[in-house]
């Protein structure tokens, strides 16, 4: 049997060659690390995760929480790794990011049926069956290739940024406290308190700080609604952080017994507790600026940085006219695409595409039916937006409870709401036949 070719070993690649694997399908998983690195990549291990720790919430209630219960039902090494290195993060799966992506790669290169071949690949082979997923930061050279595809359409990109780490040890803990929001879960996040002055400060100095150059790339006009940076969101107005990311909404400061006029939250980043994030801080803010801003934040007054924000390029098709249901290419089915690149926004959205994509595979080779995802779960209607042709503009998507379709009966509440279209779900996933 022809091994298929994975290019890419991020978290569809990796997902991918996995589910092939397992299957009894032979895998030749292509990497350019560790001799050519990304801009946003600094580790040779597969499935780095390169902003955020946080997979998002871990609720039935909640969409992606739906799609992870999909997964771990598929068996999915990714959402395996995750739950064995997690971190605590109240009801969301957040993971140790180094030894989540080391067991992720030594599982990879011990199956039996796993190649690895290292190396930059820069052009579509052109014969066999092809999983493309090199994600967002696809090279240029092997760009220029898929470019070639579809000599009538082209790429959309978009700006995504990475939030800043800093050690535990240096927030100053007498201006901060542990909290969830509204005591829901275990107290995982620190909150870093701002009064109405402090907050005015800290919004001058944000709105009016210097930008890195992006070099290398095109101008600034496609910033992603889900990864904006915090310097461009808080431009939109005096108060719209303190809607986002600095809601004081549900977090009481146990000094006061107040809710503050913004917070500021930070979230574990590894299983020690060692290195946090900075939620919702997403920029590209000059290094030197990051530190003289985001030390006007009291408990950060003197952080120290494991890494500063970044920003870089995201590419992904016009899947809607280019990709069907699984992720293959009109015309040409033995090429397929995950991740991404699809315009599937999200780590567990982006698992998830590779996976399907491989099941699809999996079936095809060996003669089986296809399995078709339905609508009322969360991988089919992800898998059917971006495919839909009637998308005119196609951006990318988180799942979302939008996309499938409604109970046809009205329950009350939302939560209990979102608990029936995902008991729903899981009765017509129960239903397929995927292994």
């Amino acid at each position: 049997m022809e091994p298929v070719i994975v290019i890419g070993a991020g978290l569809a690649g990796s997902e991918a060659a996995w589910q092939l694997a397992q299957r009894g399908i032979p895998v030749e998983l292509r990497e350019m690390k560790p001799q050519k690195m990304s801009p946003a990549h600094h580790t040779e291990y597969f499935a780095e995760l390169v902003c955020s720790n946080s997979l998002r919430s871990d609720q039935i209630e909640n969409a992606v929480g739906l799609l992870k219960e999909e997964l771990r039902r598929c068996h999915s090494l990714i959402l395996e790794c995750a739950d064995t290195h997690r971190v605590e993060a109240g009801g969301a799966l957040a993971v140790d990011r180094h030894a989540f992506a080391m067991a992720v790669t030594e599982k990879i290169r011990n199956h039996p049926n796993i190649t690895v071949v290292e190396g930059e690949v820069t052009q579509i082979p052109e014969e066999g069956n092809v999983i493309i997923a090199t994600g967002p930061l696809t090279s240029e050279d092997f760009s220029a290739s898929i470019a070639k595809l579809f000599p009538d359409s082209k790429y959309l990109n978009f700006f995504d940024a990475a939030a800043p780490l800093v050690t535990f040890e240096s927030v100053d803990m007498d201006s901060a406290w542990f909290a969830s929001r509204y005591d829901r879960g275990t107290p995982d996040y620190i909150n870093c308190p701002m009064t109405r002055e402090e907050y005015d400060a800290f919004w001058e100095a944000l709105t009016t700080a210097e930008e890195a150059e992006v070099h290398g790339f095109e101008e600034q006009h496609g910033v992603f609604e889900g990864c904006m940076p915090v310097e461009v969101m808080a431009r939109r107005g005096h108060d719209t952080l303190c809607y986002g990311p600095l809601k004081p909404v549900g977090l009481k400061d146990p000094k006061t017994g107040k809710e503050p006029y913004a917070v500021v939250q930070l979230r574990r980043d590894n299983a020690q507790g060692s290195i946090y994030n900075i939620v919702g801080f997403q920029t590209h803010l000059r290094w030197p600026e990051q530190k003289r801003v985001f030390s006007m934040i009291p408990a950060l007054k003197n952080a120290e940085y494991i890494r500063y924000g970044v920003m870089h390029r995201n590419t992904f098709l016009d899947s809607p006219r280019l990709l069907d249901r699984y992720y293959r290419v009109k015309g040409q089915e033995r090429i397929m695409f995950s991740g991404q690149i699809t315009g599937v926004e999200g780590y567990v959205e982006s698992t998830a595409s590779g996976c399907l994509t491989a099941i699809e595979l999996a079936h095809r080779i060996q003669g089986l039916e296809p399995v078709d995802f339905p609508r009322e779960t969360a991988m089919g209607a992800m898998s059917l937006y971006v495919s839909d042709p009637s998308v005119v503009n196609f951006q990318p998507m988180n799942v979302n409870f939008g996309l499938i379709p409604p109970l046809g009966y009205k329950v009350k509440g939302k939560r209990n709401k979102n608990a029936e279209i995902s008991k729903r779900a899981l009765e017509k996933f129960a239903e397929l036949n995927i292994d």
